[in-house]
């Protein structure tokens, strides 16, 4: 296996965990955010927006920035907009404590997670294919444990009452000098030889993708729902401590990381829809565990079902929509803007929910989505079987 993609592949997956590493950071605060502003669920809720903003205006022109340039470079520009957004937002939210300011620190943090998500999604489809084996979903377990390492740092620093802007700030400057090392280990990028040259927005034409973009659309609302809302319902629900709802997320992401590392096996065992439609039961199943248990054992085991149940749809989502080499980052883009207008969109308006049936119950709402999400699961069928592929 040639060097170079064995560096491509290690400095993805590093891209990967230091993207989650700056999510969860700002995810194991959000208790404190709200008591810092003295926000309602739904103001809260109004707040995350910026992201969603953020992200979805700036999804659908990824695309074509990345042709123009390269996946690495495109990569660090995300990184820089995303720990600017995030000191800003601490600054806004911790110090200053100015509503306005706190929304446009996050407005940046999501241009940021926006454009670094698609461009090392871009690349981690090319490593697939030099691989030529299923690992996507590995890279994005390499999210998933950035976001546990978040949340363990969360914990303590929750604890501890530690101030957003020393514990943004850090996080922030060690993830950026970091990301910019790791893009430099990016595949060089190639022009398209042969290829008829097409608009990148011409991919939101094509049935199969905007298929794919609805079926990473269910999925990814599951995961921003555990994201934005689980350490919350769970101290709104059951009474618990900031801490305990914190270690909550936690165990979600490491169940979500589990599925992530051991899903390519199944993946290329039994194939795509079929493994799809067996982790939207499990995620259903596992949040009306998480609201309906009672007892912390069932709740447990509740977030451990709907961790592993949402740990494939947005990976292979993303190997879907790249399986054309040639129109790989416009696809990728569109099922991107698709996805992340749910994963951070949704989970924000269901803080209105949650204003009128309680923060836990509101969750059953994203139970619901499972069904479409089993039914739509036929549209990640690969589009060209290569060897080893099961359709």
């Amino acid at each position: 296996m040639p060097t170079e993609v064995i560096s491509a592949r290690n400095a993805a997956g590093l891209s990967f965990a230091l993207n989650g590493l700056l999510f969860a950071t700002l995810v194991s605060r959000i208790p404190l955010v709200r008591e810092h502003l003295d926000l309602s669920n739904g103001e809260l809720g109004l707040l995350l927006l910026a992201i969603a903003a953020g992200s979805v205006l700036t999804l659908p022109t990824i695309g074509a920035l990345i042709q123009r340039s390269s996946a690495a470079s495109v990569v660090r520009l995300g990184a820089v907009l995303d720990v600017c957004g995030l000191v800003l937002a601490a600054i806004g939210a911790g110090v200053a404590e100015v509503l306005p300011l706190a929304a446009l620190g996050l407005f940046l943090h999501g241009v940021g997670v926006g454009i670094w998500d698609v461009a090392m999604n871009v690349e981690a489809a090319e490593v697939e294919r030099r691989l030529e084996r299923t690992v996507m979903p590995r890279f994005h377990a390499g999210w998933s444990i950035g976001s546990i390492l978040g949340a363990g740092i969360g914990i303590p620093m929750a604890a501890a009452d530690v101030p957003l802007l020393v514990h943004f700030g850090v996080v922030a400057a060690v993830a950026l000098t970091l990301a910019v090392h790791a893009s430099r280990s990016f595949l060089p990028a190639e022009p398209e030889r042969d290829e008829p040259v097409r608009s990148a927005a011409s991919a939101w034409t094509e049935p199969r993708t905007l298929a794919i973009g609805a079926m990473v659309l269910a999925f990814a609302l599951v995961e921003g729902t555990a994201n934005d809302w689980l350490a919350l319902a769970l101290i709104d629900g059951y009474d618990a401590r900031h801490w305990v709802g914190v270690a909550g997320y936690a165990l979600f992401v490491c169940a979500m990381t589990t599925g992530r590392l051991l899903g390519p096996v199944f993946l290329d065992r039994f194939g795509r829809v079929p493994v799809l439609r067996l982790t939207a039961a499990t995620a259903g199943v596992g949040i009306l565990l998480v609201v309906l248990g009672q007892h912390p054992l069932v709740v447990a085991v509740g977030i451990l079902a709907w961790g592993l149940g949402a740990s494939l749809g947005f990976p292979v989502g993303m190997s879907a929509a790249a399986d054309d080499r040639a129109r790989s980052a416009a696809r990728v883009s569109v099922v991107s803007t698709i996805g992340y207008s749910a994963f951070l969109a949704g989970p924000p308006l269901l803080g209105v929910v949650g204003d009128h049936v309680g923060t836990l119950e509101a969750l059953l709402v994203v139970a619901v989505l499972m069904l479409p999400a089993a039914l739509s699961a036929s549209a990640a069928r690969p589009a060209r079987p290569r060897v080893g592929d099961r359709q």
